[in-house]
């Protein structure tokens, strides 16, 4: 069996806000992907599609069952693999995910991804319950398995999910393929890296309790609470960081309670004193992505991604679900066919540049600057005007004061990753 502990810190964070902790009627998701240092992650968009009855697809290690129809989706994923950190479809649906060890051990079999089950869901869930019921089937169908990462050394995890539409929130927890889930309807709530729901569960896994009494950690009586059952009675060390920033988070979103918006969940991803915006010598976060989800249904879902390391120096580029989305290929990564190393046996075995433009450019621009501060600093401002111009053009559309025609909505993330480019010239 794998070594669940790894040696570097392993982290994300997701958030969500419902009125009336939103400031406007909008559910608000967020997510920082914090990811192995030098990992490249780039951002997809894949348009909606039928499918032959009886097809397969083939996800990062093993193959499943295609769905008839797939929704359009955009993901921000690790340039690897075939699933996603995170990522939205045209229906209004987020997922984001994150690791987790339980007393349900982890082993090296390949099977699905946690990221793999994330973009599953948003490619055949026409809402959050809908997308939740498609991961927790396919769980328990296929299990979950295999590296999280490219690196030949294993490093294997289980997953719990934050999902979220215009209506509601849920949180997914899992431990092998049992599961346990929560309904949120309203107000903010956070996942890090740990279990969180107690005994306030909505649906389960029907086996669930069974399984527990049968493993001798719950004896059958009074409340059953998934986190206390569920959790490393020994918790690793590297746990104890994820407890402070999950209540780092709470508290951050308590705070704005009443007033958060996408502004402020963009501000917490960037916090570094909490945590939440990870910089370590082995892991770092590697990409971020912000939704506005109106309540309103005549109003489009707005979704911000970085396509880049560290949202603190990165800018949240808007997107919007219309017909003929302008592809953007300066945030996608290059592609190595049969000799990638996620395809050669055994994997791992080299190593590949998937930096795209996007990256590539702005690592050089930044290690250029190094000792130029206030040129440096310089650019940086120019990039937060860039990024505060986005925020009040998406607020003037929602707010109805500015109206886009669709071929303006559909070159939109492209025409911001150009614009942030010209300043990495």
């Amino acid at each position: 069996m794998a070594d669940p502990r790894p040696l570097a810190p392993s982290s994300c964070d997701c958030f969500v806000s419902l009125p009336p902790a939103s400031a406007a009627r909008e559910v608000i998701f967020g997510k920082n992907s914090d990811r192995p240092k030098d990992e490249v992650q780039e951002v997809v968009y894949l348009p909606a599609a039928t499918h032959a009855k009886g097809a397969k697809v083939q996800c990062t290690y093993i193959e499943v069952d295609q769905a008839e129809r797939t929704h359009a989706v955009i993901l921000s994923r690790p340039a690897w693999l075939w699933g996603a950190e995170m990522g939205a479809n045209e229906h209004g649906v987020c997922i984001g995910n994150e690791g987790v060890w339980t007393k349900e051990p982890v082993g090296e079999e390949e099977a699905l991804l946690g990221m793999d089950l994330v973009r599953l869901g948003l490619e055949r869930g026409s809402n959050a319950q809908e997308a939740l019921q498609v991961i927790t089937t396919l769980l328990e169908r296929h299990g979950q398995g295999g590296p999280c990462k490219e690196e030949p050394t294993p490093f294997v995890y289980h997953n719990t999910f934050l999902l979220a539409d215009r209506t509601e929130a849920w949180v997914l927890e899992t431990a092998g393929r049992f599961w346990a889930a929560q309904r949120i309807r309203e107000g903010a709530r956070n996942i890090s890296n740990q279990l969180s729901i107690d005994t306030d569960i909505t649906a389960e896994h029907p086996d669930l309790r069974a399984h527990a009494q049968r493993q001798g950690w719950w004896n059958g009586e009074g409340e059953f609470s998934f986190t206390k059952v569920f959790s490393l009675v020994h918790q690793p060390v590297r746990m104890e960081a994820a407890k402070a920033r999950y209540c780092a988070g709470q508290q951050l979103l308590r705070q704005h309670s009443g007033q958060i918006t996408s502004g402020t969940i963009m501000a917490i991803l960037r916090d570094k004193a909490s945590g939440i915006c990870v910089e370590s010598e082995g892991f770092a976060t590697t990409g971020s992505m912000v939704s506005v989800l109106p309540q309103d249904a005549h109003l489009p879902c707005v979704h911000f991604f970085t396509a880049t390391p560290d949202p603190s120096r990165s800018v949240f580029k808007p997107f919007v679900f219309v017909p003929n989305i302008t592809p953007f290929h300066q945030v996608q990564a290059p592609r190595f066919g049969d000799k990638d190393p996620i395809k050669e046996r055994p994997r791992f075995q080299s190593r590949v540049d998937r930096r795209h433009e996007l990256y590539r450019r702005r690592q050089l621009a930044l290690e250029a600057l190094d000792s130029h501060q206030a040129e440096r600093q310089k650019i940086q401002e120019c990039l937060q005007g860039l990024e505060q111009q986005a925020l009040e053009s998406v607020k003037n559309l929602l707010a109805g004061s500015l109206t886009l025609e669709s071929q303006e909505l559909a070159d939109l993330f492209f025409d911001c990753v150009n614009a942030e480019l010209q300043f990495y010239k």
